[in-house]
């Protein structure tokens, strides 16, 4: 049986990755949905982002921190990132039906940013959250991180571990031939006495 080595496990774990947040948050209309997002200590003088969309690639960038404490403020949303606590605090004020999309909780970085994504449901004004959905906007369990981190990871250390993986297992299961340098009449005779 082969064992994948620990390190190619841990990439596998949602949670090894710098940036966290909740998987989905409810709100009602005309309310307000905060989201938090913890990062890793390293990322803490880094500007971190809130962005809509459910394709990374394409997601519109709502609003921006400095890279400091100081809170950012447009429109109706707000981000406030304490680097003391690694927490970003994403605040969306005055909710809409149609505020209702996927999310990312981002870091702003050379190369790839970092990001998580999150699932935001604004219910009817009319409509009272029950206990569970109105507790998920605290949630600790995390979606994990950003689709381009899966997906470099994918392409640059999964498919190559597997590939040779697969490759091993079958130069090991290929039939074994006698050497060539043998006459065929000793490899056909029996030879016991």
């Amino acid at each position: 049986m082969w064992l994948l080595p620990p390190a190619l496990l841990l990439l596998s774990l949602p949670g090894c990755f710098s940036i966290k947040g909740p998987r989905s948050v409810r709100g009602v209309e005309q309310g307000s949905v905060a989201v938090r997002c913890n990062y890793e200590s390293r990322w803490k003088t880094y500007r971190k982002w809130w962005c809509r969309g459910a394709s990374w690639d394409y997601c519109k960038v709502l609003i921006q921190t400095a890279g400091t404490e100081e809170e950012v403020q447009r429109n109706r949303v707000s981000i406030r990132d304490n680097q003391t606590a690694h927490l970003l605090t994403v605040t969306m004020k005055d909710v809409r039906q149609d505020d209702t999309d996927t999310y990312w909780c981002g870091i702003q970085k050379t190369g790839i940013d970092l990001g998580a994504r999150i699932r935001v449901t604004i219910d009817p004004e009319g409509m009272a959250l029950t206990a569970p959905e109105a507790a998920s906007n605290h949630t600790e369990e995390f979606s994990g991180s950003d689709a381009r981190t899966r997906i470099v990871l994918l392409v640059f250390v999964k498919v190559p571990f597997l590939l040779i993986l697969v490759g091993a297992v079958l130069w090991l299961k290929k039939p074994q031939r006698p050497p060539s340098n043998f006459p065929p009449d000793l490899l056909s005779k029996d030879t016991a006495p």
